[in-house]
């Protein structure tokens, strides 16, 4: 079953808000399949928009390289709800991924829930120094959620969420339906008045573009993987002192080279100076200002490099956010600040989530779609960019922004959901990989990506 967009709202919102031209988002078409994604609120819609529209980005680019007409937009529901879940299918020589830590999760307090996270050893640590409670590191899990359980019950959700928070831990009170501020989907800048830099004919649409990578865990790295799918040069550069989950960099190294920088030493600060004289594209998933004490905020670097793209990523947002702006987020825990997990709550009043960490995901192809967008924009007019998105923005929109697409006549809703045919097993350097296939279609798109993930840091920190 394939629907066009016209009925899509959210597609043509989508496309409106990146700034695209008016008409070519009812051209996208969309293959139907029964039981993808299924929520009380409107996942789905969400997922095949953001897809959507970053399968049009990557066609308009293309065609405005090439000279051609823009090819035909054709995503199909199946690989984007496989794609969604791309961790979930993750298997590594067979081992299936860990996707959450034990102490990460739901937890009753005297006046309510919270959520916490606790993926990440350091995190652990803080969260359980905070409370008061001990962190052997090699603790019974059982035992330790236990503590933790009988801890949070005696105390308020606030409160535990601002000691959490005051001890450079992660943990929310989990909000009432609706709750959250609003924010925009995509802010995006045109600043200073660089010639056009005109990309020459290729066979894709980002073919010889420089991105460097400075992202982590899911949203960014799906948005620089989707850049790689699409022919860009994208190298991830991360700090040594920050060691990222070898699980997680292969779900979304894909496509990308990956080396370490320590941005404190005077030589590798050297490096990233050089780096970013070449680059076209800069991704950013740090804390607002996080990076500005190393040269990278968004003003001083189109000052030294007119013409660059600088695309920003936070979890909480910008304007709009207040005193959050600064916190470190992830997407199970902007679900439970803003209502999500509330209005996903089962008939026990026990918070629900998502069927996909989809604030990730989609904020990641809106990303990718912006940079495209702004490529192309860079192409015809000149000009530098600054774009910003947020997981409260794509919180915000899949709350108030986007409606269940009504059925059409007839429409049965399309072919029964199998992961399989999106599926598919690639040899790496991290082991054989049985992974998602990209869900980014246009006529002539790329199945899958050129390369494989590096393992975290082993790769040059230089231009190819």
């Amino acid at each position: 079953m394939t629907r066009r967009t016209n009925g899509d709202a959210a597609t043509v919102r989508a496309w409106a808000a990146l700034g695209g031209g008016q008409g070519l988002a009812e051209e996208v078409t969309y293959q139907g399949v029964t039981g993808v994604l299924p929520s009380r609120l409107p996942v789905r819609e969400l997922a095949r928009a953001t897809v959507g529209v970053c399968s049009l980005a990557a066609a308009e680019l293309l065609a405005l390289r090439n000279g051609t007409p823009v090819p035909p937009v054709r995503v199909h529901e199946g690989a984007v709800a496989t794609a969604f879940v791309s961790e979930r299918h993750l298997r590594i020589d067979g081992r299936a991924l860990t996707l959450f830590a034990p102490l990460s999760g739901f937890w009753r307090t005297a006046d309510g829930w919270v959520r916490t996270h606790a993926n990440y050893p350091h995190h652990r640590a803080r969260l359980l120094g905070a409370l008061g409670l001990p962190d052997s590191g090699d603790d019974d899990p059982e035992a330790a959620a236990r503590r933790l359980a009988g801890e949070l019950a005696g105390r308020q959700a606030r409160e535990v969420q601002e000691q959490v928070y005051a001890a450079g831990g992660l943990a929310v009170a989990v909000a009432p339906e609706a709750a959250g501020a609003r924010h925009p989907l995509v802010e995006t800048e045109t600043v200073g008045e660089a010639p056009p830099r005109v990309l020459p004919a290729a066979p894709l649409p980002a073919a010889g573009v420089r991105v460097l990578d400075l992202t982590r865990v899911i949203a960014g790295p799906v948005a620089t993987r989707t850049l790689a799918l699409l022919g860009a040069d994208v190298l991830r550069i991360d700090s040594p002192r920050l060691p990222e989950d070898p699980d997680a960099h292969a779900d979304t190294g894909m496509g990308k080279r990956s080396a370490r920088l320590d941005l404190a030493d005077p030589a590798d600060r050297k490096v990233c100076d050089e780096l970013l004289a070449a680059a076209d594209v800069v991704v950013t998933g740090y804390r607002p200002g996080a990076l500005d004490r190393y040269g990278l905020a968004p003003g001083g670097l189109l000052d030294r490099h007119p013409g660059l793209t600088v695309a920003r990523l936070s979890a909480w947002g910008w304007t709009a956010a207040g005193p959050w702006a600064g916190r470190r987020g992830f997407d199970s825990l902007v679900q439970a600040a803003v209502g999500i997990a509330a209005a996903e709550a089962g008939a026990d009043g026990r918070p629900g989530a998502l069927p996909a960490q989809a604030l990730d995901h989609g904020t990641g192809y809106l990303l990718a779609a912006a940079v495209l967008r702004a490529l192309s924009d860079r192409q015809r007019t000149g000009g530098g960019r600054t774009v910003r998105l947020s997981l409260a923005g794509t919180a915000s929109w899949l709350l108030h922004g986007i409606r269940p697409a009504p059925p059409e006549d007839g429409d049965d809703g399309g072919d029964g959901y199998d992961p399989a045919p999106w599926l598919t097993e690639t040899a790496s350097p991290c082991g054989t990989l049985r992974h998602a296939l990209p869900p980014v279609r246009y006529d002539g798109a790329p199945r899958t990506w050129h390369r494989p993930p590096s393992r975290w840091g082993t790769d040059a920190a230089a231009w190819l």
